[in-house]
């Protein structure tokens, strides 16, 4: 079953918000990124654990483009 307009807004409206959250925070996760980790937590993923991930990765993705750098 499709969602309804009216879901739709709402939808909207929490990723409106959800983002202007996410700037006061200095998180620099993208609407679409925030809407995927909604979209996870909803299904059941722990959110601490999902906030250490997205730490993780970063750390990682910083220190292979260090890496990558000081090769060049």
């Amino acid at each position: 079953m499709p969602p309804t307009e009216s879901k739709r807004e709402k939808a909207r409206e929490v990723v409106d918000i959800l983002e202007e959250i996410s700037i006061l925070l200095n998180t620099q996760l993208d609407r679409t990124q925030l809407s995927l980790c909604v979209s996870l937590i909803e299904n059941g993923v722990n959110p601490e654990a999902l906030a250490t991930a997205i730490k993780e990765l970063r750390k990682d993705t910083q220190d292979l483009q260090h890496g990558s750098g000081m090769s060049q």
